[in-house]
């Protein structure tokens, strides 16, 4: 098993002058933009917007202890979450369309999100969650080497779709001490009719194999939180059901036989599901009893979120 380093990789990043250069060069990759697979190619300095409708600064929709977290996320302290606006995804069921899809944010300097990140260390949190992070990460490395010089210190999660670049992942290595991406579809026209991402499922297994060469399983502390390692979530979807089982085989066979799965039966009609059949029903029980059995004898070990009452 892996062990916990004692302090964040990246204040040894910062020490050595690597963190800023990393900064630099995601700087430079938004110039013809290829931070998610999309790959828009536009150029964000000069204020051109892509896919995800980002610009060049960071958007913030929120910033705040979050209790809502798996429990070793959370904590007893909270888990200091940075809400990032738009995505790289057009998920019809997000349950955070105001913020992925409608853009409910604002922008910030580099300098005011260092301050938000140090603010999160100074209210107590157990770590710095970045939520769906990924079209602003140029923003996010230069932030935290400011935030480094003023004393910031916290492991930081790394909280995505799972849709994801490998180049620009390996920018993070070393950076993120705890990922925790989405596995949403194996099935490409799922994928295509749902998210507008057809390469999702290639795209998500890269990723995920690149963030466990990482970091390896989740580790724990003596008090039960997630110092470092993958733990990866999975929400069942209704009509997607029988797609659950193949898809988690998929990550113990190809990824880790021993990973950490937050399985999640929290699905309600959201957004533009109410429209899209059979995202307009909830999951079916028999269905997300049959995963729960099946996840109890795989091998993969987590947490099993239970049906809604």
């Amino acid at each position: 098993m892996s062990q916990p380093r004692s302090t964040p990789g990246y204040l040894d990043l910062a020490a050595s002058g690597e963190l800023a250069v990393r900064a630099e060069v995601l700087q430079e990759s938004v110039r013809a933009c290829s931070l998610c697979p999309r790959s828009c190619g536009v150029d964000r300095v000069a204020g051109q917007k892509g896919y995800c409708r980002g610009g060049l600064r960071a958007s913030v929709s929120s910033s705040n202890p979050h209790h809502g977290e798996e429990p070793p996320i959370s904590g007893c302290r909270g888990s200091g979450a940075v809400f990032f606006a738009n995505c790289t995804l057009r998920c019809l069921f997000c349950q955070n369309y105001p913020i992925s899809q409608l853009g409910h944010g604002r922008e910030v300097s580099h300098e005011r999100l260092a301050d938000a990140f140090l603010d999160l260390q100074r209210q107590g949190c157990h770590n710095l969650n970045l939520v769906t992070p990924t079209h602003y990460l140029h923003a996010i490395l230069s932030a935290l080497a400011i935030a480094v010089g003023s004393g910031f210190r916290l492991p930081i999660v790394y909280n995505t779709s799972g849709y994801e670049r490998v180049e620009t992942l390996r920018q993070l290595d070393g950076v993120v001490d705890v990922y925790m991406p989405d596995i949403k579809y194996g099935d490409v026209d799922k994928a295509r009719s749902y998210s507008d991402a057809a390469d999702y499922p290639e795209r998500n297994i890269e990723a995920l194999r690149e963030m466990q060469r990482q970091v390896g399983d989740l580790v724990l502390d003596d008090a039960g939180i997630a110092v470092r390692g993958l733990l990866v979530r999975h929400l069942v979807l209704p009509g997607a059901e029988r797609d659950s089982i193949p898809l988690l085989r998929a990550l113990r066979d190809r990824v880790s036989p021993s990973a950490y799965v937050s399985l999640m039966s929290q699905y309600f009609p959201a957004f533009r599901a109410s429209e899209t059949p059979p995202l307009n029903r909830r999951v079916d029980p028999r269905a997300y009893k049959r995963i729960v059995d099946w996840m109890a004898e795989s091998g993969l070990r987590g947490w099993i979120q239970p049906l809604p009452g």
